[in-house]
């Protein structure tokens, strides 16, 4: 049998199934949604969903793994089929908010249309270690950065942009176009290079390592989110003027 694209299907017009989670709904005319899917084949899909609050009631939103089928010529597909292959994950609270915020990075980051089968593996991952309780911060980080890798932004956390080996005791400034790079100042912005070895060891609870991490991924992302702020690290923010300080 000969294989087929997925973009050869869409441009047939054939139904193509595949595993997903959707990413984000809003109300869309009258009686249907409009849905950012997240599939390891197609990556970051927009599709429509007809009769949106009758033909597949809670099952339409994000956390549910899902089975579902497409179909559609052009960038706008349709949701023919969708199928919950398991319950939906358990969170709330700050584990709520930081699946939310994972959700908002690949809406923001992942371009339409392209495959991300490992990303997605990452993605299931990272919601279940939410679900079991894992502590937030080194699962937040890690998804992080495995984003960055995925889409072709990483970066060596062991060597210099230049191939030189870090050193424990130099401290380094992150040229997000290349990587890091030795700094003789001893300003807020550079990075411990104990802490960044510790980083590339997977040693989250060294000291300093998450910490670093945090302002490690944040400047690297910045790079690609532009300006505009994620709505996510908003419910981070607790009325009594009390901050969250995990995404």
């Amino acid at each position: 049998m000969t294989n087929i694209s997925l973009p050869q299907l869409w441009a047939s017009g054939q139904p193509t199934s595949s595993a997903a989670f959707i990413l984000h709904s809003r109300p869309y005319k009258e009686t249907s949604a409009l849905l950012d899917i997240f599939s390891p084949q197609q990556g970051r899909i927009r599709a429509v969903l007809r009769r949106a609050r009758t033909a597949f009631g809670g099952v339409a939103q994000p956390f549910i793994p899902l089975d579902i089928e497409l179909r559609g010529r052009g960038e706008l597909k349709t949701l023919s089929r969708l199928e919950a292959l398991a319950p939906a994950l358990k969170l709330s609270g700050e584990r709520l908010f930081s699946a939310l915020y994972l959700n908002e990075l690949l809406m923001r980051l992942l371009p339409q249309a392209d495959a991300q089968p490992l990303l997605f593996e990452h993605y299931q991952s990272a919601l279940a270690l939410l679900e079991s309780g894992a502590l937030l911060e080194p699962v937040l980080r890690r998804f992080e950065w495995q984003l960055l890798n995925e889409l072709g932004y990483g970066f060596a956390l062991d060597q210099e942009q230049c191939g030189r080996p870090l050193q424990a005791d130099g401290y380094y400034r992150l040229h997000t176009a290349g990587g890091l790079q030795r700094s003789d100042g001893t300003d807020a912005s550079l990075f411990a290079g104990h802490s960044l070895l510790a980083l590339a060891r997977g040693e989250w609870s060294a000291n300093g390592a998450l910490p670093t991490a945090k302002r490690l991924m944040r400047k690297a992302l910045a790079a690609h989110l532009g300006s505009r702020p994620l709505a996510s690290r908003g419910l981070f923010i607790r009325p009594i003027t009390k901050v969250l300080t995990h995404a």
